[in-house]
């Protein structure tokens, strides 16, 4: 087996950059099990780190394309001997992923936590932008995040009212998401200070909704969890939308006034976003 921990230990992470090295084989060869990776795929793997998962990805693939900003894990990437593989040193958010790869691509990520709702913007687009040329690339990505972020991923209008918001949305919007297992601190070195877990989402084809206007939705489901003690009437009002208009649409509906926007779920969202444009 493969000391990780020693070999991590070895590296001087940095807390600027959100480094957290992971350094439990089960949960790495789980990662690539999950990828479900064919000898014909390209996968990008962000936040390549020290290469711990990539000298794993490299084995599978046929192209495994690194990015990764941090000079000095770059150096200890380029120490793996593999034809197949490719670095790119560049922060994530500035990377156009449709450049990298003539077909699809599949991500693996293990990104640093505070910035994992713009790299999911990034990846996926936001839900009114029906063309993002990174998403039309994308066929999955695997994502390690912190385990609260994964329960907001894949929570419904069901879940705790804190765990379904707007990330929610985004993700599924443009995915089906799934948490395929959690993972402790211990996997970590440094061990962070939250449990976190893997997640994958399958990038669809079209949007889960049909929709007349997308950019008015994005404003419907901003308004709805812009106030979370508010209910939805009054946030709507408040967001700038016609008191009467609401009133109407809200019975039409057969939706109680004072029903608050996380008990409501992505589908009635919709259909909100369309009884409002009337």
């Amino acid at each position: 087996m493969v000391d990780y921990f020693q070999r991590a230990k070895y590296f001087r992470t940095k807390k600027r950059l959100g480094q957290n090295f992971l350094i439990d084989g089960q949960v790495i060869s789980d990662i690539i099990d999950y990828a479900e990776i064919k000898p014909d795929d390209t996968v990008v793997e962000i936040g390549a780190g020290v290469g711990f998962v990539t000298e794993q990805l490299v084995k599978h693939a046929k192209r495994v394309i690194a990015v990764e900003l941090d000079e000095e894990a770059i150096k200890e990437l380029e120490k793996i001997n593999a034809d197949n593989l490719e670095i790119i040193h560049n922060d994530i958010l500035k990377q156009d992923l449709s450049e990298l790869s003539e077909g699809k691509i599949k991500i693996v990520a293990n990104i640093p936590y505070y910035i994992t709702s713009p790299i999911i913007a990034h990846l996926l687009g936001e839900i009114d932008d029906l063309t993002n040329k990174n998403r039309s690339k994308i066929s999955e990505i695997i994502l390690m995040v912190q385990e609260e972020v994964a329960k907001r991923m894949s929570a419904n209008e069901n879940s705790p009212s804190k765990q379904y918001g707007l990330l929610t949305i985004l993700s599924q919007f443009w995915a089906d998401v799934k948490i395929m297992r959690n993972v402790g601190r211990k996997a970590f070195f440094p061990a962070p200070k939250v449990n976190s877990a893997v997640v994958k989402l399958k990038v669809r084809e079209k949007p889960l909704l049909d929709l007349t206007d997308y950019v008015h939705f994005r404003r419907v489901i901003k308004a709805g969890f812009a106030q979370r003690r508010k209910n939805i009437k009054n946030c709507l009002v408040s967001a700038g939308f016609e008191k009467e208009k609401v009133q109407n649409a809200l019975q039409k509906l057969g939706l109680d006034e004072n029903i608050r926007g996380e008990k409501l779920s992505i589908e009635m969202f919709g259909k909100l976003s369309e009884e409002l444009m009337k």
